[in-house]
């Protein structure tokens, strides 16, 4: 007897979709790729494993499709600060500040792309590697934009700092998601703080 939750009557494809990757991403998020199966998303959103396979192929696709979601929400927003006035500093602090507004309520979407157990290569990898570089690139961007108005224009520093600025973003990231009680705005404003104290630091 199939269950009486699993229907999908009167509702449009798009919404559902909307809704499976919803709860796939927050679990997949939450408890890893390996922890993951379809059945829980399923039981989680209602509806049969059947029409998770029907939308999305497989495990597998489920996941990519919550990849390609989150990866574009992110890239998007650091794109957008990236054409806007701020320069420097500033630019990174509104970047932060841009990612924070908007992984509140789904922080579990960063840690996507550094999820352990998701497959190495195949469609999984690659689509981390396009999100990876695409925002890589744009954090490049901006690193080499402090550094030229320091007077520094060296390419193994630029591409030093880099992976700095990509390891302090990836590290308050993971430490807002293991504080799920800090909101956005004091996430920013601790921030704001830590670069005052190393500001400061160095002036002494």
């Amino acid at each position: 007897m199939a269950r009486p939750n699993a229907g999908t009557k009167g509702v449009p494809r798009l919404d559902r979709e909307t809704q499976i990757l919803d709860i796939a991403s927050e679990q997949f998020g939450t408890y890893g790729f390996a922890a993951t199966s379809v059945a829980t998303v399923a039981d989680l959103a209602g509806i049969s494993k059947p029409l998770i396979y029907n939308y999305f192929g497989s495990k597998d696709g489920l996941f990519e499709a919550c990849l390609d979601r989150g990866g574009a929400l992110v890239a998007d927003e650091i794109e957008r600060i990236a054409r806007g006035d701020a320069v420097g500093i500033q630019r990174g602090m509104a970047t932060l500040g841009g990612m924070f507004a908007l992984l509140d309520g789904r922080r579990h979407l960063w840690r996507l792309f550094f999820d352990p157990s998701a497959p190495t290569t195949g469609p999984i990898a690659d689509s981390v590697t396009v999100y990876a570089d695409r925002i890589g690139k744009l954090a490049e961007e901006g690193v080499a934009e402090l550094m030229g108005l320091a007077g520094n224009d060296d390419l193994l520093d630029i591409s030093a700092m880099t992976s700095v600025w990509l390891g302090i973003v990836d590290s308050l990231m993971n430490w807002w998601v293991e504080h799920p009680n800090e909101s956005a705005e004091q996430m920013m404003q601790r921030c704001l703080r830590l670069l005052t104290a190393i500001v400061g630091e160095g002036e002494k």
